[in-house]
């Protein structure tokens, strides 16, 4: 029974390390490419990427959020927006923090990369 569960919990671990290898986007690879990061820089971009990384719990909120709204009425509505705004704005601190620690350990160089690679789409580029 213990090499079950075993087993069990490595196929699940496996499939979980396979879905976070799948989860770094192309732009992600360009850009850790790009910057050309020390061994010391690297620790920091691991914890970058940790922060930035989409978080299941505020996909299920917004799915949830999304899937309630049309079925209470207006207030309840309207609070159930403002509770999911709130929770939006501490994940956006708790992200821009990572963001403004790992921009600070990069050189002026490589933050000028930074700032060219992640502009946002469509945005003009100089």
């Amino acid at each position: 029974m213990r090499w079950i569960a075993l087993s069990f919990c490595l196929v699940v671990a496996a499939a979980g390390a396979a879905r976070a290898a799948e989860a770094v986007s192309p732009e992600l690879i360009r850009l850790h490419d790009d910057l050309k990061l020390s061994d010391s820089q690297d620790i920091a971009w691991r914890d970058y990427t940790t922060a930035i990384a989409p978080d299941p719990q505020q996909v299920a909120r917004h799915r949830a959020t999304s899937e309630l709204l049309p079925l209470v009425p207006t207030p309840r509505r309207i609070a159930l927006i403002e509770a999911t705004m709130s929770q939006d704005a501490i994940d956006f601190r708790r992200q821009s923090a990572a963001v403004t620690a790992f921009y600070g350990k990069l050189t002026p160089a490589q933050q000028r990369v930074f700032d060219q690679d992640t502009l946002p789409q469509g945005s003009d580029r100089p």
